[in-house]
């Protein structure tokens, strides 16, 4: 696809509530606007992982003793070489290095932690800003594919 031809950056900004077919909705719209971009299978599995994961935690534990009904900010932009997303809670945050590392032997058996693991193996970049609050990732195509048309 030359650059002229590429499809022009797709964006969004949703406001969730802890609904999964809500979430549902959200996660498929980001893969409609990756498979429009020649995303392949593998880059869409990586992503959605990691945009499910900082749900959960955003609900689960960002949204702990706040009503249930409190929604979360989710944006995202797709473009020809990278996807950048945010989730955004309303909660107090967090500081990501007080969460136990779970490779240590110590920490095997606590199910703290996964999560940040998951997203940091699958993102090139994640970030907390703010007050822990806000997570903003940003996943790099792999050169092989870039601007290759999807499957």
């Amino acid at each position: 696809m030359s650059p002229s031809t590429s499809p022009s950056p797709e964006s969004a900004v949703l406001i969730i509530p802890n609904i999964r077919a809500e979430i549902e909705r959200a996660e498929n719209m980001l893969l409609a606007a990756m498979s429009a971009h020649g995303y392949p299978d593998a880059a869409r599995f990586a992503v959605r992982l990691a945009l499910e994961e900082s749900i959960v935690n955003a609900f689960r534990h960002g949204h702990k003793g706040l009503p249930a009904d409190t929604p979360v900010r989710i944006e995202f932009t797709v473009w020809r070489d990278h996807v950048d997303l945010s989730i955004e809670d309303q909660g107090p945050g967090f500081k990501p290095a007080d969460v136990p590392d779970p490779t240590l032997d110590e920490n095997l058996e606590r199910p703290t932690g996964r999560g940040l693991l998951l997203m940091r193996a699958y993102m090139a970049r994640v970030e907390y800003v703010g007050r822990g609050n806000r997570v903003e990732m940003t996943y790099r195509r792999p050169p092989q594919t870039a601007g290759k048309p999807a499957a």
